[in-house]
């Protein structure tokens, strides 16, 4: 066989396979590209028609402030659609916080809004940040997301609570009792500390207490101008019933109290009535038994 003729029976097969590769190829081609078409569908059915969609936005999205403080957002809405619609709201839970969503006239909770497209000034809301009474937030960064949703329109947006300090004393007895022995009439002295147990200078602590009428009951000192993280302010406590006190317990509330926190105890008294006073009523006690006693003798000899 010639060089030429070898050349033109491969030219040919050559050609041969390019034809039936494009038939094999051409509806392999064809179902990929209709494959891509159905699971693309859906996701383009989830998009928002063109022209409709919802902002969130706040000028300050991130708030400092010590522990114990409430943190307050705005937040405008900013709605562009063809329809007047109604738009869900929801925010994250972050532990040791209350987040409530409320109106900004008033003070409601706000589950959900209607917005108008395009409307001038935009609607508000606010996000508002309580600690959990008794759950003071460690200093730190807690973040909550507002969501605001209305069938395929959605937006969000985050909102920062920055814990700067911790604003926390303690007010406690020194021996750690609650309760103590007193006498009628007479000075009873009880030691007592404020200490600072959190992260932040307090200043000025008042020491009061609640008392029954006529009792006396002082604080030496009964104010606190500046107390140091970590440190503890000594306080004596006086009680003193009154002579009149009947025996047995009775009820003191202890409070120390600043403009940001406040820490108390209750505080038992057992009166005990003062020694000459016993003596008196054990005279007293002899005294009706010796005339008890005289009545029968006379009273046998008749």
């Amino acid at each position: 066989m010639s060089k030429a003729r070898v050349v033109r029976v491969f030219t040919r097969l050559s050609l041969l396979c390019i034809i039936l590769g494009g038939l094999v190829i051409g509806p392999v081609a064809l179902a990929a590209q209709d494959d891509n078409k159905l699971l693309l569908s859906p996701l383009n059915q989830q998009q928002p028609p063109a022209g409709e969609g919802l902002e969130l936005y706040t000028a300050y999205p991130a708030l400092s402030d010590i522990s114990g403080e409430t943190f307050i957002f705005e937040i405008d809405l900013i709605y562009e659609g063809t329809e007047t619609r109604t738009f869900d709201l929801s925010a994250t839970k972050i532990p040791h916080w209350i987040v409530s969503i409320r109106s900004i006239f008033q003070e409601i909770e706000l589950p959900a809004i209607r917005l108008e497209p395009g409307k001038e000034p935009s609607e508000a809301v606010r996000v508002i940040l309580w600690p959990i009474p008794g759950e003071l937030p460690e200093p730190g960064e807690y973040t909550t997301t507002l969501v605001a949703s209305s069938g395929n329109i959605k937006g969000s947006i985050e909102l920062t609570a920055n814990v700067t300090d911790l604003h926390r004393f303690a007010f406690f007895t020194e021996s750690v009792r609650l309760s103590t022995e007193a006498t009628a009439g007479r000075e009873n002295h009880v030691a007592a500390s404020v200490m600072n147990t959190g992260t932040a200078i307090i200043e000025r602590i008042d020491i009061v207490g609640g008392r029954p009428e006529y009792w006396t009951l002082e604080f030496y000192p009964d104010k606190i101008e500046n107390l140091e993280p970590g440190f503890a302010q000594e306080v004596d406590i006086l009680i003193i019933p009154t002579k009149e006190t009947i025996a047995g317990d009775y009820m003191l509330d202890m409070r120390a109290v600043s403009d940001r926190y406040r820490a108390e105890f209750d505080f038992r008294v057992t009166v005990l009535t003062p020694t000459i006073w016993g003596w008196v009523g054990v005279l007293i006690v002899l005294a009706v038994i010796a005339g008890v006693a005289v009545m029968f003798r006379r009273l046998g000899r008749r």
